[in-house]
């Protein structure tokens, strides 16, 4: 029988280490390249930048006060703060410091720069006091897209946009309570002036603090005067609300109320927002021309309803920027007012407005009718709304404001404005409509 050698055993070896890249942060590397190399050729960010070099910024160079011979240091150029502020908001961004993080970390806002750092304040600063400067620019986008025949302002829809502002809910007081903080704010201002007259006081703080304590006292103090000086304004339209409502329980529910306003942003408002709720907030006016849908007007009002006169002074608006006459003017219902319809029709504006819904269900569908008492105004508006070719281009008012108010919205950075003040909700409403002009007609404004 032959015998059986068992075979020796497979020797077992450790498994060998992975193979990895890893980082080396401490080699030193050589890497020559070029700014303008970082950014593509078609990339968005070169066709804002070469908008704004195409545009008289004028207007904001008059505060500079770094010139040629003069000692101190060079300013900023306008045409870079712009050209920032307008790609922040093609991409959304709203905040000072978040422009400022991105100027150091995201490459389209790198190549802007150019190498010129910024710091936040100076953008949040730029971004709302330089009205004039952007009302202007405004006016040179609209001008030249009227010019190319781009944008037709002889039919222009417009619309209200509720935003929210910075204003807290909890920071509105009564006459009453204004004046008890007032005068707890003059006292605080008197006092740190006493203690700054005697330094062993405030012997624990530095001067930078004794200055930040002093400043914001004052700023308070000033706070609450506005906020006071706006009470007269506000009962003079809470009695002709009630005036309107006359001698019955709504016109008694009117009177009852007692007018507040915000500690914090004295032109703020309470209005109803979309949602049904109450918010502090600005009603922001967009006019679009329903050929290109152009934004061509911007306005910025603390009116709770569009019923106030809205209407005109935006057509007037349009019509200065451009050069050209509105004829139609399309709103929604919240603008009806028979004022206006009797306003506009001797100056050759045909409002397309709809008619309220009758309060009684057996009259609705019957408003449009002719009335005993109806002025000539009144009826030729009546009869274009019922008219086929009326109700045709009422269709393009959705279609028009609707669709820009969302893309401010959603993309723009049209949503909760912390800056105070409607001159300053009005700013970042322009650059909203200058960034949205300039993403949706570049090309157009270019070739002009």
């Amino acid at each position: 029988m032959e015998n059986v050698v068992d075979s020796p055993s497979t020797p077992e070896f450790p498994p060998a280490p992975v193979r990895l890249r890893k980082p080396e942060r401490q080699q030193m590397t050589l890497m020559p390249h070029c700014l303008d190399d970082l950014i593509a050729p078609d990339h968005p960010v070169r066709l804002v930048a070469a908008v704004v070099a195409k545009l008289d910024l004028s207007e904001f160079r008059k505060p500079i006060k770094a010139l040629e011979g003069v000692a101190g240091r060079d300013a900023t150029d306008p045409a870079l703060l712009v050209a920032l502020w307008l790609y922040a908001c093609t991409r959304g961004i709203g905040s000072g410091r978040e422009l400022a993080r991105r100027c150091e970390e995201s490459t389209p806002f790198i190549w802007l720069c150019g190498g010129v750092g910024v710091n936040h304040r100076l953008l949040s600063d730029f971004r709302t006091d330089r009205g004039n400067g952007l009302d202007d620019l405004l006016t040179q986008v609209v001008a030249s897209l009227v010019e190319q025949e781009v944008v037709k302002v002889s039919r222009n829809s417009q619309d209200g946009v509720r935003v929210r502002v910075g204003a807290g809910a909890s920071s509105y007081r009564r006459e009453e309570r204004l004046q008890q903080l007032l005068a707890e704010a003059q006292a605080h201002v008197q006092a740190l002036r006493e203690q700054l007259e005697h330094p062993e006081q405030l012997a624990g703080l530095s001067t930078r603090q004794k200055a930040a304590r002093q400043r914001a006292a004052a700023e308070r103090q000033q706070r609450l005067e506005q906020a006071l000086a706006q009470i007269p304004e506000l009962k003079e339209k809470q009695e002709q609300a009630a005036q309107r409502a006359g001698q019955g329980k709504s016109g008694q529910k009117i009177r009852a109320k007692e007018p507040r306003v915000s500690t914090t942003d004295a032109e703020a408002r309470v209005l109803k927002m979309a949602n049904g709720g109450f918010n502090p907030a600005a009603n922001v006016q967009l006019a679009a021309d329903c050929y290109g849908r152009a934004i061509v007007g911007v306005a910025v009002s603390a009116e709770g309803s569009d019923s106030a006169g809205l209407s005109a002074p935006m057509r007037q608006q349009v019509e200065e920027r451009s050069g050209g006459k509105v004829k139609q003017h399309l709103l929604d219902g919240g603008y009806l007012r028979t004022q206006d319809i009797e306003q506009a029709d001797p100056a050759g504006v045909e409002l397309f407005v709809p008619a309220k819904p009758a309060r009684h269900p057996q009259k609705r569908g019957h408003e449009l009718e002719a009335r005993r008492g109806d002025s000539e105004a009144v009826r030729r508006w009546k009869q274009r709304m019922a008219s086929a070719e009326g109700k045709a281009i009422y269709q393009q008012r959705a279609a028009t404001s609707e669709t820009v108010n969302a893309d401010l919205r959603t993309y723009r950075g049209l949503g909760q404005i912390t800056v105070r003040g409607l001159s300053k909700v009005k700013c970042v409403a322009l650059w909203c409509a200058l960034a949205y002009n300039i993403l949706h007609f570049g090309a157009a404004l270019l070739s002009g």
